[in-house]
């Protein structure tokens, strides 16, 4: 299959400034050396604590914030050089989709509108022609069209999520970047916006980065998982294999935490509980940036930072213990 999106080398640093003269004090390396793809038609899960880089990878893809390095291979085309203009013609092709629906949605403007604006900017339709798309993309994401004269207030947060959903999908995409799209929303409401997905994804060959700290959703929607910590990549691979066989402690961890409904595999699984808090990326630590965490922790990981490596086929971990038996 096609690479769509081909991320390589990312870094995004944003500078900490203090001080009447504002003078740069230090420096938050929010996402550090990040190289992934995203094949035509998967969907790519991005997990992690709060604070590991997952939004800040997204919004710096769609080019919403500029990279300080790397490279963002769209189809072939590099993002980060790309000028306002190209930009704009390349935009339409990727949308995203984020978490918060009420806070993303402008409250002085109805659905309809909400829903048609990327059609003024991007499309020549007419003002019919406009209105049925808007009424056709309505029905697919399960909105009634004749409420197409409410505003966002006057809706659920489900409502307002599929709402959103309608909005990233009136330009006909490629990608679709969906950033926690769900945590928002009540849990009775969550497995329905996780099947729209499905079937807007089934129905346009779409292709998705979906990210999320909840694993068991993950498992549910994802092709391939990519796992952060602390701006970094700790592994990746198959969900099905990343899920039966994670490599890597901080992964395992992560894992151990999703609660099993088998109450004999619940009773059998041991729970890893990490201590401490993710350290600040103003100053991560030195060598590997999960050691100050890391249950079976060695010298030489306070030292040297271990590179992403192959450990089984398609399947990568940067743990310099991935061999050792402590982990397996």
């Amino acid at each position: 299959m096609p690479t769509v999106l081909d991320v390589v080398g990312l870094k995004k640093y944003f500078p900490v400034r203090r001080g009447i003269w504002q003078r740069r004090v230090g420096t938050v390396r929010a996402v550090d050396d990040v190289t992934f793809k995203v094949v035509r038609g998967e969907t790519l899960g991005l997990v992690g604590e709060s604070g590991s880089g997952k939004t800040t990878v997204a919004r710096t893809v769609v080019r919403l914030t500029t990279p300080t390095a790397g490279e963002i291979l769209f189809d072939g085309h590099n993002l980060g050089s790309l000028h306002t203009k190209d930009l704009r013609r390349i935009r339409p092709r990727m949308q995203m989709i984020f978490q918060d629906p009420y806070s993303s949605l402008n409250p002085r403007m109805n659905a309809g509108r909400l829903i048609g604006e990327p059609l003024l900017e991007h499309s020549t339709l007419n003002k019919v022609d406009r209105r049925a798309r808007v009424a056709e993309l309505m029905s697919i994401v399960g909105l009634d069209p004749t409420f197409a004269d409410r505003y966002p207030h006057e809706f659920s947060g489900g409502q307002q999520q599929r709402i959103g959903i309608a909005r990233a999908l009136i330009l006909n995409p490629e990608l679709v970047i969906c950033d926690e799209p769900i945590s928002a929303l009540d849990v009775s409401i969550q497995a329905q916006i996780m099947n729209l997905f499905k079937d807007v994804q089934d129905r346009f060959g779409l292709t998705y980065l979906f990210i999320s700290h909840d694993l068991g959703m993950i498992r549910h929607m994802c092709n391939r998982v990519v796992v952060m910590y602390l701006g970094r990549i700790a592994e990746m691979g198959s969900a099905e294999d990343l899920y039966r066989r994670p490599r890597h402690p901080y992964t395992k961890a992560l894992l151990s935490s999703v609660p099993r409904p088998n109450p004999k595999v619940r009773r059998e699984s041991e729970r890893i509980v990490l201590s401490g808090e993710i350290p600040s990326p103003t100053e991560p630590p030195p060598g590997c940036s999960f050691n100050t965490r890391c249950p079976f922790v060695e010298p030489q990981c306070r030292e040297h930072r271990p590179e992403l490596r192959e450990v089984a086929p398609n399947h990568q971990a940067a743990c310099h213990l991935v061999e050792s038996a402590c982990v397996q």
